[in-house]
């Protein structure tokens, strides 16, 4: 599905909302009042369409003083964000490009959100482990304060090296899955011998407690996966560094393209796939590659401003004028 649409028109708020109803979070902002229009007390997206053909109706609500609230086929879930262990969607927008180009976090974030997709079964792990992370640091700063004993600081640390190990375990698991798949998308694109790299070690309790004075001392964690990172290269070369914008936004594609393969090959069905303005800074070349291969991956909605902007034939093609869209 291609939209489009002059600029300020409204398509990347089109996908925003595709993005919160399906998964029950903006990918832009995590402050739900910036998704209700200004003047009016609340905001609804409501989905259908069918997952390995079976229906499918999400529905979304925002409401001032109530929270968020969300529905999948008619029931009520606990929590808006439950819908991202039902459906997966994966979504680029130019900020993206800080995967690559950004700090270790971002690249951590990043490879958590995807492990929690491939590997369902240990989603909850990053925010556990974070958790156990906050509860030692907590731990020691009243240690290192005298408010309390280096004695409270031990079962905090015994969570962080069996759920640290956990995670670097599960993320090596999940950057395998991708790695293949991955090198084989950034070829098609242009960007040979790409690689994803984490060099990341389980801590240990005798390398924690080699280190306990400083920790005190500072009163944070400074062992452990929380500070890993992964290296995405090409030929070698750390992309953060020495790639141009232009790889780092080919290998940041790369990464989508992959994950949605991969996905589609262990759920069964593919993810939602949503690129915004992915178009405008691709070479005719590299528009074409990408157009054919989103066009096997499941549906995939993309932004531009011109129907021109996409080599090949839209399924459907849309045009978005402020407060309205409708078929071409």
């Amino acid at each position: 599905m291609l939209v489009t649409g002059a600029n300020g028109a409204g398509k990347t708020n089109l996908l925003e909302s595709l993005h919160v109803g399906t998964q029950g979070f903006s990918p832009r902002t995590r402050a739900d009042a910036q998704l209700v229009r200004l003047g009016t007390e609340g905001a609804r997206v409501a989905l259908t369409g069918d997952r390995g053909g079976r229906a499918l109706a999400l529905e979304v609500t925002l409401r001032s003083q109530e929270g968020k609230r969300a529905k999948l086929n008619g029931a009520t879930l606990r929590s808006a964000e439950q819908l991202r262990s039902e459906v997966a969607t994966l979504v680029f927008t130019p900020d993206r490009l800080a995967v690559v180009k950004g700090g270790p976090a971002a690249r951590r974030a990043y490879f958590d959100r995807s492990l929690s997709r491939l590997l369902p079964g240990r989603a909850s792990l990053p925010v556990e482990y974070a958790a156990a992370v906050g509860q030692r640091n907590a731990a020691l700063r009243r240690a290192g304060m005298g408010l309390s004993t280096r004695d409270a600081i031990v079962p905090w640390t015994d969570q962080v090296v069996r759920l640290g190990g956990e995670l670097v375990t599960a993320r090596l698991e999940a950057i395998g899955l991708l790695s293949e798949a991955f090198a084989t998308r950034a070829d098609e694109l242009g960007l040979p011998a790409a690689t994803l790299d984490y060099a990341g070690e389980p801590p240990t309790l005798a390398a924690l407690d080699l280190r306990l004075d400083r920790d005190v001392e500072r009163g944070v964690t400074g062992l452990g996966p929380h500070l890993d990172d992964v290296s995405v290269r090409s030929e070698s070369r750390d992309l953060r560094t020495f790639g141009s914008q232009g790889e780092q936004r080919l290998a940041v594609l790369s990464l989508l393209l992959a994950e949605a393969e991969v996905l589609a090959e262990r759920r069964g069905v593919p993810p939602l796939v949503l690129l915004d303005d992915v178009l405008s800074e691709l070479d005719a070349t590299r528009r074409r590659t990408l157009a054919e291969r989103i066009a096997t991956i499941g549906q995939t909605v993309v932004t531009a401003t011109g129907a021109d902007a996409l080599p090949l034939e839209p399924a459907q093609l849309l045009v978005v004028t402020p407060g309205e869209i409708r078929p071409a």
